[in-house]
Formats: C-alpha cells, sequence, structure tokens
C-alpha cells in the first residue's frame, strides 16, 4: 500500500454566475486542466435568496457531464427534450449532456433561506462527446451510507467503497464520488484506485491529511501517531486538496471534525477546448458547436 502525497492545496474564490448567484468556484475554467478528467467545480451556499434566486436560465451543454449534489434547499430543472423535475436535500443527479442539450437549473432554498449544494462538471473522451444526453436523477434515500464503528459516515454516490456501491452507473470516468463525514479528532485510511485522479474538496470543520513528502514552501507539522507522519494543515472550509498517486488516502481530523467530498476518476488525457459550458477536443469543434445554435440544429 502506498499513501497519496498531497500535491497542492487551494481555497475555493468567489465567482458569479447565471443569472447572478454568488458561489465560490474550487477549479476550472482559468486554469490548467490538473483534475482531469474533472473540468470545474462550484460551490454554491447561501443563506440569503437574493444571491441566488434567479438561478441558471436556460443555457446549452455539449461534450461533458455535470454532477449536481444538493445538501440543502432545492433545485428544480427543465430541459430542451421535455424532462423536469427537483432536486431535493440530499439527492444527485448525473446529466450527461453528449451531442447537446439546452437547460435550466433554477435553486430554491429551505424554510430558513439555506440554500447548499456542488456542481461537478466531468469531461467526456473523443468517442463519446457526441453521445446522446442522458439523465440520472437519484434521491437521497437511494444514496448508501456506511457507518464505521469510529463513527466515519460516508455517503457512496458512485463506485464501490466499504461494501456499498453507488446508484450512479454508466459514467465514462468511471468515478468514485463520495460525502465522507470524520468525527472528531478521529483517523481514518480511505482506499482509492491507484491511478486515478484524486482530489478531496473539505467544506466543513478542518483536519489534516497525510503527506508522503514535505512540499516545498509549505509548513509541515510531525506529529507521533504510532509512527512519525508529515502531515500538512488545512484550514478546512472550502478547501481543495489534490492528491498524487497511490492507493491509500490518510486522514485525520480536527477537534470539530471534518466533512468533505472525496472524488476520484481515470484521466482521459486529451485536448481540451472550451466555450462556457461547451467543451470539445478541438477549436474546430466549438465552431461547429456554436454554429448549431445559430442555426437551431444544436440539438440532435
Amino acid at each position: 500500500m502506498t499513501f497519496r502525497p498531497v500535491l497542492s492545496e487551494s481555497q475555493a474564490v468567489p465567482t458569479l454566475e447565471g443569472a447572478g448567484v454568488h458561489l465560490h468556484r474550487v477549479f476550472g475554467y482559468s486554469e490548467e486542466n490538473l483534475c482531469d478528467p474533472f473540468l470545474m467545480m462550484d460551490d454554491f451556499r447561501n443563506d440569503d435568496p437574493a444571491k441566488y434566486k434567479d438561478g441558471f436560465p436556460w443555457h446549452p451543454h455539449r461534450g461533458i457531464e455535470t454532477i449536481t449534489y444538493v445538501l440543502e434547499g432545492q433545485v428544480e430543472h427543465g430541459d430542451s427534450l421535455g424532462n423536469r423535475g427537483v432536486l431535493e436535500a440530499g439527492s444527485v443527479q448525473w446529466m450527461t449532456a453528449g451531442s447537446g442539450i439546452m437547460h435550466q437549473e433554477m435553486p430554491t432554498g429551505n424554510d430558513r433561506g439555506q440554500m447548499h449544494g456542488f456542481q461537478l462538471w466531468a469531461n467526456l473522451p473523443s468517442s463519446l462527446k457526441m453521445t446522446a444526453p442522458r439523465y440520472q436523477d437519484v434521491q437521497g434515500s437511494d444514496i448508501p451510507t456506511v457507518v464505521d464503528d469510529d463513527g466515519t459516515a460516508i455517503r457512496v454516490i458512485t463506485g464501490n467503497f466499504w461494501g456499498k456501491t453507488g446508484p450512479v452507473d454508466g459514467v465514462a470516468a468511471d468515478p468514485l464520488y463520495l460525502d465522507v463525514s470524520v468525527p472528531p479528532n478521529a483517523e481514518k485510511t480511505l482506499q482509492v484506485d491507484t491511478y486515478s485522479s484524486a482530489f478531496a474538496y473539505i467544506f466543513a470543520g478542518s483536519g489534516t491529511f497525510r503527506d508522503a513528502s514535505e512540499p516545498i514552501g509549505v509548513q509541515v507539522e510531525k506529529e507521533f501517531l504510532g509512527e512519525e507522519l508529515n502531515i500538512r494543515d488545512l484550514s478546512g472550509n472550502r478547501t481543495l486538496v489534490r492528491f498524487d498517486t497511490g492507493d491509500e488516502i490518510r486522514v485525520r481530523a480536527g477537534p470539530q471534525g471534518m466533512r468533505f467530498l472525496l472524488v476520484s476518476g481515470k484521466p482521459i488525457r486529451e485536448p481540451v477546448a472550451w466555450h462556457g459550458p461547451i467543451v470539445m477536443n478541438t477549436r474546430q469543434e466549438l465552431m461547429e458547436a456554436v454554429r448549431d445554435l445559430q442555426q437551431g440544429t444544436f440539438i440532435k
């Protein structure tokens, strides 16, 4: 077994999207594609309805998959194919845009006005860029949760973990998507595929991840926890941690506990050409997509 070293740590950045939704961008767009096959991730969390109520009106997608995970409030969605639905707290939508779809997402808060969720974009390989669109709407009650003896609770959205299989399937990146809650001061070792890209996004509490070597320019504390470990202190809330290769991640929660998303997927390693919510391999393919939009032939 080899522990994954921490490659980098960064904070999500305040951003405006849609019709004026205030959110935090975890990674994506202007950055180098360091989380291949994942392109972008947003944390939309707010308790002021004025900062999210106008939502994400009709817009196109092509060449990617969007994964929306709602923790508080709800998101009403609709698309050009006639699909309609509401994502309640705890539920997930995994949308394969493929050859093209027009859709909208309109959030509403809970009874206290709170809205919280995440949207992750996963790239599609060139062979599946123009596949037929597909939805997987999963209710929170259908997402398995496994609880360890120390109280660590893990929701398995997709992939296999601790004997549970997530309900989302048939995704190109063969991803693992977990919602992990570690109780105060507990330490856990979590297995991941050795060569998949992997990252953690801490959105509540704080803690530390074991590092195989001391990263340059970062203060490292050494503690004796049955063995001498090099670990990196993390500020916790809205912190992205990228990992290098290896098959295990060791995490230790702080005194308030820690909750984070753990995501991994197989890199595609293909050229990426962006035009907003359209992601293809070449500029020519982007130009074709724009022509399709202008000529009314975007939906295949």
